[in-house]
């Protein structure tokens, strides 16, 4: 039962990108997009990081960083299933902070912040092309909006904890949710991320579960899920395990990555742990199950409610950019280190190299539907 405390650490819902909105001044930090643009075709390993680019910066305490002397007005956030969960405790709490907000249900939301500016726009981490067409929405509803083409604030809050099931992209469905998604729209997002005139800022939401991680293997059958199909007994927690420490790994790869890149030092990632959280995350697991998991957390006063447990997605959302590469945990600005092996250069590299031959593979099949579709 050791990984039904810990896999509740995420959440049931998607991404969360955030950028400013029509409301702020038209300087080109006006706006932000959470749409991907696509990376270019070809086997490109570097997955081509662009250097970054805008993301307003609080301190822990809410005070308003001196890098961008106040609030701005308004930002933008996306979050795919925000109706519950950390994903609607995120977007609530960005909201009041003046960020403007896409999701896919909006209705909670504005009844409890009547003066949120949202917009509904859907994705599924789990289909590539799902992520593709988001893009394609969200820079079409940025012109649209004559928004700026640019993105302050990238949340990837994905985290499922689901049964043995493949994706329409044929990869295991935790992996490729919870890690290859993420993965997936954060290459693509990147350029808006880089077009912000002011620093930018990627949140990976992990879980305290990747301490269950003594080794990794980052090979394709492993980060793509595929190995763990052939077991007997479908390791659930295992794979939900790999899923947030690959993503952990990929936030301290793309800060070292972005941070030596020219410019990129405007790009700031943090890793953020909202702890053991009451969400829909079990909702495929037996209710015996997931009811003995919470009724376990509770008794040891580890379950807390998803507005408790926002508070480190928001610490690190609105931390100064020195924080760059910390792991947030436990609310009031507080950081900890994560474990030694996540810390491994060499694994961070592998699982890198690993991560964008996936993206490429999916890269080349969307455009070669996408080419058929044309024809047809």
């Amino acid at each position: 039962m050791r990984w039904m405390t810990e896999r509740m650490a995420a959440s049931a819902g998607m991404d969360v990108p955030v950028f400013p909105g029509p409301g702020h001044h038209q300087d080109p930090s006006v706006a932000a997009a959470v749409s991907e643009a696509p990376a270019a075709t070809g086997p490109d390993r570097s997955c081509r990081l662009p250097p970054p680019a805008h993301c307003r910066s609080v301190d822990a305490a809410g005070s308003v960083d001196t890098l961008t002397g106040r609030l701005m007005q308004r930002r933008f956030k996306r979050n795919n299933r925000a109706t519950s969960g950390l994903g609607a405790a995120a977007a609530l709490a960005l909201s009041k902070e003046g960020f403007c907000v896409v999701l896919g249900v909006i209705s909670n939301i504005r009844r409890l912040n009547k003066d949120a500016h949202l917009e509904g726009l859907e994705v599924d981490l789990s289909s590539f092309s799902s992520i593709m067409s988001f893009k394609n929405s969200l820079e079409n509803w940025l012109l649209d909006s004559d928004m700026h083409p640019s993105i302050q604030l990238l949340i990837n809050n994905a985290g499922i904890l689901a049964t043995s099931r493949l994706t329409t992209d044929g990869r295991e469905r935790m992996m490729g949710t919870n890690y290859i998604g993420a993965f997936s729209l954060t290459e693509v997002l990147l350029p808006l991320l880089k077009n912000s005139p002011i620093p930018s800022r990627i949140v990976n939401v992990t879980s305290f579960t990747h301490r269950n991680v003594l080794s990794f293997q980052p090979d394709k059958e492993t980060v793509s899920g595929k190995r763990f199909l052939d077991f007997r007994n479908y390791p659930c927690a295992q794979i939900y395990e790999y899923s947030k420490f690959c993503l952990l790994l990929l936030s301290y790869e793309l800060h070292r990555r972005l941070n030596l890149t020219e410019g990129s030092q405007k790009i700031s990632v943090m890793a953020a742990d909202p702890g053991a959280v009451k969400t829909n995350i079990m909702r495929e697991v037996p209710m015996f199950i997931s009811q003995a998991a919470f009724a376990s957390l509770r008794f040891f006063g580890l379950l807390q409610s998803p507005k408790m447990g926002v508070s480190s997605i928001c610490d690190a959302a609105l931390a100064p950019p020195e924080a760059s590469g910390l792991y947030f945990f436990g609310g009031r600005g507080r950081t900890v280190d994560s474990s030694p092996l996540s810390y491994n250069l060499k694994l961070s590299r592998e699982l890198w190299a690993t991560s964008c031959d996936i993206f490429q593979d999916l890269l080349q099949i969307y455009n070669k539907v996408s080419v058929r579709n044309d024809i047809k």
